[in-house]
This record gives structure tokens, C-alpha cells and sequence, in this order.
């Protein structure tokens, strides 16, 4: 018999519904190797609060430590997080990073989605809404968390197409958690308050500013486009609060990182950019198959 590869998959964070189904695509891929004949063990493992960064950092050294057969990383930091998968390299431990970009020239590949494409599907969606005018506010996530700042920049040089609109870049970052999100987006709404559309460009930011939006009453006044799905999005998207929803596959970044960093262990060439899709929802397609498996991904 083989040896037992064991993989390590280090995700950004497992309270939010995007990571619970990049989890379920990395168990997909888990049963898929085995049912091929290949032995092989995932180890899967998060912080529980986005955006911890320490502890990020020593999940990746502890699993060095391990001498695991390789890592998928999903990096909240884009620079932070290069020295320990460095420390990895060197001791022949491969890491394949899925979600977003890290900047290393010792990653095999990179799973996720084409963020600034998102961005721009965002921005279309918004112009036609508005009819390319009106004032647009842009949610900023986290410094250094390199894929939703690609998903921002996306968004604003597209809508910069509609020269009648205008687009506010909020001046501080939104935060890791809904609660910081909503609080965040408070304080914006009430600085900005009259508003035509609101971008956000991940889950706790959509879910924080649609919190805000119900509390002062404006849900469904103001065009709004969010990323990534949740459950609580669902009913939202239906009463038209939201407008549209760019949403990734989650599932398939999970099983991709996993079975592409098995192909380049075994010797396989993969190629260094994987881009597994973004899909824009609305409540005109939200009940359409193919749609509705992208809001609900599960696995048999």
C-alpha cells in the first residue's frame, strides 16, 4: 500500500456560510482520491474569527512542523503569510492557496475566483440599475486581504464607464466579523445619506450593511449589490433588498485546491492560475437549477 498523503487545508475563517462550503468541497475532493485508489488524509483547520492572523501563522508552522505531504491555504493576508509558507518550501512542503493571491513565488497554483471580473459584474449590474447615475458607495474589507480589494477595484473602474455617477470609497476598512461590518456601515449611512447604490464585496460586509439598511429602514430604497451568499441573503435577494449577489463557487474552490495540489505532488504540471467562475444572482434567475445549486452547495 501507498503512503497516506496528508494535506493540511488552512482556511481564512469557519463561522461564515462561503467556508463552510469551501469545507464541503475539500471533503468532495477527500472522497474522490480515495474512491480512485489514492490514499490520502485532509486535515482541515480555521480560526474561528476571521482575519486572526497570528493564529493563521502558527497553523501553518505547526503543520510544517508536521511534515505533512502538503498545504491548501486560503491567506487573509497576501504578504503576512509568505515567510511561513517559505519556511514550508523548504522543507519540501508544497502549498497550493485557493480564494486569494499570496505574494511568494513559492506557491504551485492559485484556485479561486477572477475577483476583479466580479467586481466588474457587479458594476454593470449597478449602472443598468441606476441608469448610469447617481452617487455609489463602495464598502472597503481589509487592507492586504488582496481579493476583495481586486473585487473594489474591479467595481470602481468599471462604474468609472458612467461618467454621471459618482463613486465614495469608504475611508476606513469594514472589519473581519458582521457586528464590525454593521457598526461600519452605520456610521457610513449616516454620513452619506443620500445614497442611490452600496457595493460590498464579501459576506460579513453584505451581511453587516444589511443589517444596517433593515435597522434605519432603507432596505430596498437604495440599489444594493453584494458577494458571496448566505442563508440570510436568500430571502432578501427574493424581496429585492438586494439586487444582485456575485457569487463564486465555494465548493468547487475547495475541491480544486485540494485534488490540484495532489496532481503536482504526484509529478502532474498544473497550471499556476485555476479560475473556478463567478455567477451574478438575481431575483430574476435566483430559482433557476444551476442557480439555486450555487446558493446551496452540498455534496451526497
Amino acid at each position: 500500500m501507498s503512503q497516506t498523503l496528508k494535506i493540511a487545508v488552512i482556511a481564512k475563517g469557519s463561522v461564515h456560510s462561503y467556508w463552510r462550503s469551501v469545507h464541503a468541497g475539500v471533503i468532495k475532493a477527500e472522497r474522490d482520491l480515495l474512491d480512485q485508489g489514492i490514499n490520502i488524509q485532509v486535515i482541515w483547520d480555521a480560526p474561528f474569527r476571521e482575519g486572526a492572523l497570528d493564529e493563521h501563522v502558527k497553523m501553518i508552522e505547526r503543520f510544517t512542523q508536521q511534515g505533512v505531504s502538503g498545504i491548501v491555504l486560503a491567506p487573509f493576508d497576501s504578504r503576512a503569510l509568505a515567510s511561513p509558507v517559505e519556511a514550508a518550501h523548504q522543507r519540501g512542503i508544497p502549498t497550493v492557496v485557493i480564494d486569494s493571491p499570496l505574494d511568494s513565488p513559492h506557491v504551485v497554483s492559485l484556485v479561486g475566483t477572477d475577483n476583479r471580473k466580479g467586481g466588474e459584474l457587479a458594476a454593470d449590474l449597478m449602472g443598468q440599475h441606476l441608469g448610469g447615475q447617481g452617487t455609489v458607495l463602495v464598502l472597503r474589507y481589509q487592507e492586504g486581504s488582496t481579493s476583495t480589494e481586486e473585487r473594489e477595484q474591479g467595481f470602481i473602474q468599471r462604474l468609472r464607464r458612467f461618467s454621471s455617477l459618482e463613486v465614495i470609497a469608504s475611508d476606513c476598512c469594514v472589519g473581519a466579523t458582521r457586528d464590525t461590518a454593521r457598526r461600519a456601515s452605520e456610521t457610513l449611512l449616516a454620513r452619506y445619506p443620500n445614497l442611490q447604490g452600496i457595493f460590498t464585496p464579501n459576506e460579513p460586509a453584505t451581511a453587516g450593511m444589511l443589517m444596517a439598511l433593515v435597522s434605519i429602514r432603507q432596505a430596498g430604497k437604495i440599489s444594493f449589490v453584494g458577494f458571496d451568499s448566505s442563508d440570510i441573503y436568500i430571502d432578501r435577494l427574493r424581496s429585492r433588498f438586494i439586487r444582485g449577489l456575485v457569487v463564486q463557487n465555494p465548493l468547487r474552490i475547495g475541491e480544486l485546491g485540494v485534488k490540484t495540489l495532489v496532481e503536482h505532488i504526484h509529478g502532474v504540471s498544473v497550471s499556476r492560475r485555476v479560475d473556478t467562475g463567478a455567477t451574478m444572482v438575481t431575483p430574476d434567475n435566483m430559482d433557476e437549477p444551476e442557480i439555486r445549486q450555487l446558493l446551496n452547495p452540498q455534496i451526497a
